[in-house]
């Protein structure tokens, strides 16, 4: 699994701007305050992590692809960079961040509910769930492409599947809006 992570970074090109990332932004920066300790779940090459260090965030950036966290650590310097093996815990104290940030990472995950039962382990007491995931509509019209097993997203949410699987993993408060073609949600 590890080399098929690596080889779908491998084809993206360096530098490239994630997939909504202005309204990905703000939304990530609205939510977060200086001196805060912020989990990067799933960084990527680490263009969230650098809006965060810029924003006074202490930042811990986590993938398991090797190739993403190589392009992170260059794009974002100031942040630890941590190599996750995908379906063990997270190698992260209990009550370790006041936020957990999972940008388009739910969707690529296959054991979901065991990855948020983690993320609300190393979150404290009080502490944020900011995730986003792509919005597929209530009617998908879309190309074999779109559904193609071979693609890297493993799994579709809607706002009331996505609203169910963060309150089966323990999250008490949620709040799931669509933003343009995603979905945006905070849980504590």
């Amino acid at each position: 699994m590890q080399d098929w992570r690596d080889a779908v970074w491998s084809a993206v090109p360096e530098g490239a701007e994630p997939e909504r990332f202005a309204a990905r932004r703000a939304f990530l920066l609205a939510h977060v305050a200086a001196g805060q300790r912020v989990l990067d779940l799933g960084c990527g090459d680490g263009a969230f992590a650098a809006e965060l260090l810029e924003a006074g965030c202490e930042v811990t950036m986590a993938d398991v692809a090797g190739e993403a966290l190589r392009r992170a650590r260059v794009r974002a310097p100031g942040a630890e960079a941590v190599q996750l093996v995908e379906g063990a815990p997270l190698p992260f104290a209990e009550d370790a961040f006041d936020v957990v940030w999972a940008g388009e990472v739910l969707e690529h995950v296959a054991d979901v509910v065991g990855l948020l039962a983690e993320v609300r382990r190393v979150l404290r007491w009080g502490g944020a769930l900011l995730a986003t995931t792509p919005w597929h509509g209530r009617l998908v019209v879309a190309t074999d492409a779109h559904f193609d097993p071979r693609a890297d997203h493993l799994r579709f949410f809607s706002a009331r599947t996505l609203r169910a699987v963060l309150a089966d993993t323990g999250f008490a408060t949620t709040r799931v809006r669509r933003a343009g073609r995603g979905l945006h949600a905070t849980a504590s």
